[in-house]
């Protein structure tokens, strides 16, 4: 990303990092990172995409850093398959509460978990963080979640197998 990409998209979510509600998901769990850097990761891969497609790359990068905007504790009631389909929702309604969100940003919000659940991406720049917060997660799950799985695995085994000796 040149300087004048890193300025523009910086400007462009500004008033959305610096808002410390927003800032709290730095300490929310998320693919083995903080929500707020799954958030960033996601926002930055679109705003590059969209630019380069020649999209709406303001309503959208701006949206995709606003797909994850909830809190595990609005969510507790709920179990786990029900917090996917759950959350977009949760997003969105946070999203409004402390900024001004459009149409084509609401449905970005709350499609990005197509098709998991059965809301419809109904523009290109929905189907764009669908599809970009999908391969943003599966590599933080490979390069985060994977690992620490991995290494609380093999601590369990090497445990088990000493003491049994």
């Amino acid at each position: 990303m040149s300087i004048n990409q890193k300025q523009e998209f910086d400007d462009i979510v500004a008033d959305i990092i610096n808002h410390p509600v927003f800032q709290e998901l730095d300490s929310e769990m998320h693919h083995g990172i903080s929500r707020y850097g799954h958030s960033y990761r996601v926002a930055k891969s679109t705003y590059r995409v969209a630019k380069k497609l020649h999209m709406n790359y303001i309503d959208i990068t701006r949206a995709a850093l606003l797909h994850d905007f909830f809190f595990d504790q609005q969510l507790s009631s709920f179990n786990k398959a029900q917090t996917w389909c759950k959350h977009p929702f949760v997003a969105l309604e946070n999203a409004k509460k402390y900024f001004s969100i459009n149409p084509r940003q609401e449905n970005i919000i709350v499609s990005h978990m197509f098709p998991s659940c059965k809301v419809l991406p109904k523009y290109k720049e929905s189907w764009l963080v669908t599809c970009v917060d999908k391969t943003v997660s599966f590599y933080e799950m490979y390069r985060y979640k994977a690992s620490l799985v991995f290494g609380i695995w093999t601590m369990f085994l090497f445990n088990m197998i000493t003491l049994q000796k």
